[in-house]
């Protein structure tokens, strides 16, 4: 199986969308390339290709660990987009189905990306794809929230683009030919140049960090995550965020084999310890339940990053954290767009009483906080495990310690806003709200099957994910 079915599958399938003539219809080739990407994508997974030295794109181990949980929460968020743009029929869906499919084709392309400029085209085009899908609703909030994320996010890309320049340059000055492959840059070693190096690493941190969201460049995700349609904050949360984080511990491999590993790993450490600080305070002032979800998203991007931080084993505890917070945030963000567009309201003050009006929704929204505050035995359990077991191995006393109250706080945010949406006595506004936008199988099933699937992921583990996995970080720390 050719992995560069996995970027123009999806490609093509944004052409066909722009050019198809049916509204109606036009959303079904959502879940149709879903399932097309999918199962090449696990395919490849049980059946990796192998890996020629120098290509540009390929699909190497860090790209099997990783890819195949976006393609499954893509397929999952697909079939959702059914029935969700058949609600929404009064507004046209060319443009947001053409994004869509768009997006996933370029993030397949980001997560193979073994090319730093090619690595940078990718996560730029994911980032101007994606601008339609925010202001897809249409309002001025929507805009804005649109605009913060250009400005912001385009920031970011610029800043990975002057340190890739850096990190370049570190290998011109070094000897090097010119050769922006991770493996070649791995292979010159200690003859980059240290001062450029470590100059490229602040840069392209910051730059890609802005994409995952980690504080203080989170500054976008609030807005964007709390306008968005819920089916573009469970992509954004569990896919466009992913790619940045892959492409840090790409960076990352490269300036540990320069011999500025342990400054790397002491930047990602208090980056990450910040950004659940941060993320914490947040969850216990905020009354919207979307912008909560960004935070937790914050939240777990600093757990990505305290895991990258902690050698080998924080790393595979950090992959494994890629697809319980892929798979759980995909069920939190469509239940919670269930329960907007029956509210009418996105605030514990304009909601409340949801599970008497959407039961199910409500249900899963309760299910889904508490898996993602790491309840067993769901999948982000393990992995929060995994990265403290990793702290505690590491020596980092302190780091595990802040780690665990931040989790305590980010647990007393999110309940204090779930519990106010789903308990209590509805709104009589609420009411004929949600009469106009029922339950149905095709809103339900998805996040359902997402939970079940963290679910499965916690309690029975596949081994070809964990030697995936293990694959990875062989690939990212070759000296243990």
């Amino acid at each position: 199986m050719n992995p560069f079915l996995l970027i123009v599958v999806p490609l093509a399938g944004a052409a066909l969308a722009a050019a198809w003539p049916d509204n109606r219809t036009r959303p079904w080739l959502l879940p149709a390339v879903g399932v097309i990407h999918t199962v090449i994508s696990f395919w490849l997974l049980v059946v990796p290709p192998p890996v020629v030295p120098g290509a540009w794109l390929a699909f190497d181990p860090l790209a099997r660990a990783v890819l195949p949980a976006v393609s499954l929460l893509f397929l999952l968020c697909a079939v959702y987009g059914v029935p969700y743009l058949a609600v929404r029929a009064e507004r046209p869906n060319r443009v947001f189905v053409a994004s869509l499919l768009a997006v996933l084709g370029l993030l397949s392309a980001g997560h193979q990306a073994r090319h730093l400029g090619v690595l940078w085209i990718a996560t730029e085009a994911v980032t101007l794809a994606a601008v339609p899908l925010l202001h897809f609703n249409g309002t001025a909030r929507a805009f804005e929230a649109t605009w913060k994320y250009l400005l912001v996010g385009g920031t970011g890309i610029a800043l990975s683009l002057l340190g890739s320049f850096c990190l370049g340059y570190a290998s011109l000055h070094g000897g090097g030919e010119g050769d922006l492959t991770f493996a070649a840059l791995s292979a010159q070693g200690a003859g980059l140049s240290r001062p450029w190096v470590l100059a490229a690493w602040v840069l392209l941190l910051v730059g890609y960090g802005t994409k995952m969201g980690l504080a203080p460049m989170h500054t976008w995700k609030p807005d964007a995550y709390g306008e968005a349609p819920g089916i573009v904050g469970a992509i954004l949360a569990g896919g466009v965020t992913t790619v940045a984080f892959t492409a840090i511990l790409r960076v990352r491999a490269v300036v540990s084999a320069a011999g500025a590993g342990a400054t790397a790993d002491r930047t990602l450490l208090v980056i990450g310890l910040f950004s659940m600080v941060v993320a914490a305070l947040f969850l216990l002032g905020t009354r919207d339940f979307k912008r909560m979800l960004a935070y937790s998203s914050v939240e777990h991007m600093g757990i990505l990053s305290i895991g990258a931080a902690l050698g080998g084993v924080g790393a595979l505890a950090a992959l494994f954290h890629i697809w319980g917070n892929s798979l759980t945030k995909g069920a939190l963000f469509l239940s919670a767009g269930n329960i907007r567009r029956s509210a009418g309201g996105h605030t514990m003050d304009e909601v409340r009483g949801m599970s008497a009006l959407t039961p199910w929704s409500a249900g899963m929204f309760v299910t889904g906080m508490f898996v993602v505050t790491a309840l067993p035995p769901f999948g982000p359990f393990f992995s929060e495990l995994g990265v403290v077991r990793a702290a505690f191995a590491a020596g980092k006393w302190g780091a595990a310690a802040i780690f665990l109250g931040c989790l305590v706080f980010a647990f007393f945010g999110l309940t204090r806003v779930v519990f106010g949406v789903v308990d209590g006595r509805p709104r009589p506004a609420a009411r004929t709200t949600a009469r106009r936008f029922p339950e149905t199988v095709g809103v339900i099933l998805p996040p359902l099957i997402l939970l079940g699937l963290s679910l499965w992921l916690g309690v029975a583990t596949p081994a070809v994910l964990r030697e995936a996995w293990a694959g990875a970080v062989a690939q990212l720390f070759p000296n243990p």
